[in-house]
């Protein structure tokens, strides 16, 4: 299910955040892996396989950033995929998408790409810029076995598409998918429940948000660094967020500046 456009102007001041009674922790830090992939695009993968069990039903994290053309002017020339969805949000940069469905779009500053492979499907991402900063991230989710085999679709998201709030202390939320405070984001996923947000904390702020106790979490710092209770998550860093059945939410600290996202999904419990 994908919810209707909902312009950037459409901006909620949340008079009352939710606080939960307990905060989820932080169960273990993850440094990402450089790699490459595609064409040679140098990227950190910070959800690898050996943590899909773990953060069922995310099968895999990329984050990419760099302002040297050679890091990513080659792209991602034609390519498969079947059996999940691919989640590309970019933060800084213009790509484009093309697939064997005959579906295309322009990926820029802010946007979301969002693709279901449903029983297969060819594509190809390739930069359409020569110059500059190409920032974002590419998440995966499993599909169960039941729609594995569904018709391939696709949506693009412009970055006016994304709702987004603001909290009486300055924090900005932009909700990609599912809801926090009472803001519906621009994706609803029936079988995975999956919530993404993009949170910009200002120094000094505390952002908190409900958690549903079925949901594996975890957050990826991109600026500055976080604490959630005793633990302090650094840019670059993935913290996976514990599952207590009794905490209700999350609540994450800034005293710099910082900027991270935040992304929990209800397992499949399947390959």
């Amino acid at each position: 299910m994908m919810r209707s456009l909902i312009p950037r102007e459409f901006i909620v001041n949340t008079v009352n955040p939710f606080i939960p009674q307990q905060s989820r922790s932080i169960e273990r830090l993850i440094e990402g892996v450089a790699t490459s992939d595609g064409a040679g695009v140098k990227l950190t993968r910070v959800l690898t396989g050996k943590l899909q069990r773990r953060l069922d039903p995310f099968l895999m994290l990329d984050a990419f950033g760099s302002d040297n053309p050679d890091d990513y002017i080659a792209g991602f020339p034609d390519h498969p995929h079947r059996g999940f969805e691919t989640v590309t949000y970019m933060l800084s940069g213009r790509m484009r998408h093309r697939d064997s469905a005959g579906h295309e779009g322009l990926l820029e500053n802010g946007g979301v790409q969002w693709m279901s492979a449903g029983c297969g499907v060819i594509h190809s991402e390739l930069p359409e810029q020569v110059e500059g900063v190409m920032e974002g991230f590419q998440l995966w989710l499993n599909l169960p076995a039941a729609n594995k085999m569904g018709a391939p679709w696709y949506r693009d998201f412009p970055s006016a598409a994304i709702p987004e709030y603001v909290t009486p202390d300055g924090i900005t939320v932009r909700v990609i998918a599912g809801s926090s405070n009472g803001v519906a984001g621009a994706v609803t996923r029936e079988i995975t429940e999956p919530l993404y947000l993009d949170v910009h904390l200002p120094a000094g702020a505390a952002f908190s948000t409900a958690l549903p106790a079925t949901h594996n979490a975890f957050i990826y710092v991109y600026r500055g660094r976080v604490s959630i209770g005793d633990n302090q998550v650094e840019a670059q860093r993935m913290g996976i967020l514990s599952n207590a059945t009794e905490a209700d939410g999350v609540t994450i600290k800034a005293a710099q500046e910082a900027r991270l996202i935040l992304v929990a999904g209800k397992p499949i419990n399947e390959p």
